[in-house]
């Protein structure tokens, strides 16, 4: 049978988003209470009255044409894309052009390669190898269909060499925890992570759950002075706790380190349904020796396993092996933990006026 795509409610979203095993954060309604410079909704596609599959649309005006978005569904929507992707596709292009997007941009989570963390340690020790895509990861056929599938549909690739670019990024880093224990993830660890987290604790590292938005911000913004990034306003992160947390009271920690009653580092966890997700971290830059970082990592870890994850989501790294490349610290921190590199499809867009998307497009190459 043919699938329609239409308006759902938000409530009749997030009891979709809660039947499923897990699903992005960045698709959940709440999301869209979080970006408000963007125009949003929720939308669902039906089999006759039956709801199988939900996406939220965040549409993004073009300056002097407000009546002409571009429809972005980040790392979405939830539908299935081991079948007939077209089936799902087309009726949703379909509706976003007949509401006057010029545009659709997904990021379908969905995977490609996937590399351990030993593959990885083996390519750093290679000076041959410095690019992951170098070595021989485990292909997911699923992902290099759905690759393929998007190409001839005319979706066009957004994902640029280093793994980042204006959305969200192609290549991640996780940890699984599907049956395992506590001692089975610090064993997987290698033995410079074991080494700081034990060091946490020797030196009375105590790692606490707090909602004191204001702490974890000054600490961020010290970590963007120091690392040379922008970081975002104290209300993005009050709105983004208000919000996941009325959908959720769970669905969103703050993990505060202290040491001797300085702090000394914070991070963010996200987590929906068997998916926990570290969004956000901050260090200070004195006392880094005390391993504040790695005992929030244990902390958000075991907090996963205790609420029965799948995964423990490390999010963005970028494919570099390269140690002169700035970028490389990403997953020399990361592999520590023993979980695997993989490579998502990444983001793809659909011109539906192409004149305008040509328009967008030397708009935001003007931009920078």
């Amino acid at each position: 049978m043919t699938l329609t795509v239409g308006p759902i409610s938000a409530a009749e979203h997030l009891a979709f988003v809660r039947a499923q095993r897990w699903v992005s954060f960045l698709q959940t309604p709440a999301w869209a209470r979080v970006k408000t410079e963007w125009r949003s909704e929720s939308l669902g596609w039906f089999d006759g009255q039956q709801l199988v599959g939900a996406g939220l649309v965040l549409h993004r005006p073009v300056p002097r044409l407000r009546n002409r978005t571009l429809a972005y569904l980040p790392e979405g929507p939830v539908i299935d894309w081991t079948g007939d992707i077209r089936r799902w596709l087309d009726p949703l292009a379909a509706h976003l052009k007949a509401h006057g997007a010029f545009a659709v941009r997904l990021g379908p989570p969905v995977r490609t390669d996937t590399w351990s963390a030993a593959q990885v340690k083996e390519g750093f020790a290679d000076p041959g190898v410095r690019r992951l895509t170098s070595l021989p990861g485990q292909p997911d056929l699923v992902g290099i269909r759905l690759a393929n599938v998007l190409r001839e549909s005319g979706w066009l690739p957004q994902n640029p060499e280093d793994g980042f670019g204006a959305g969200h990024p192609q290549y991640k880093f996780e940890v699984p925890l599907s049956g395992r224990t506590e001692d089975d993830v610090l064993g997987g660890m290698n033995q410079l992570w074991r080494r700081n987290i034990r060091k946490a604790a020797k030196e009375g590292v105590e790692v606490t759950v707090g909602d004191d938005v204001q702490a974890f911000h000054a600490l961020y913004v010290h970590t963007a002075e120091r690392d040379h990034f922008t970081p975002r306003p104290p209300r993005y992160f009050e709105t983004m706790i208000a919000a996941m947390r009325a959908e959720d009271p769970e669905r969103i920690r703050l993990y505060f380190a202290h040491h001797e009653g300085d702090l000394v580092a914070a991070t963010m966890l996200v987590r929906v349904g068997t998916h926990a997700c570290y969004a956000y971290g901050a260090s200070s830059t004195a006392k880094r020796e005390v391993r504040g970082s790695n005992a929030c990592q244990w902390a958000m870890i075991r907090d996963a396993l205790a609420a029965g994850c799948d995964v423990y989501d490390l999010r963005g790294i970028t494919p570099t092996l390269d140690p002169d490349d700035p970028h490389v610290g990403l997953i020399q921190f990361k592999v520590g933990t023993g979980g695997h590199a993989v490579r998502h499809v990444g983001e793809w867009d659909l011109p539906l006026r192409p004149a305008l998307y040509r328009a967008f497009q030397l708009y935001m190459r003007r931009r920078g």
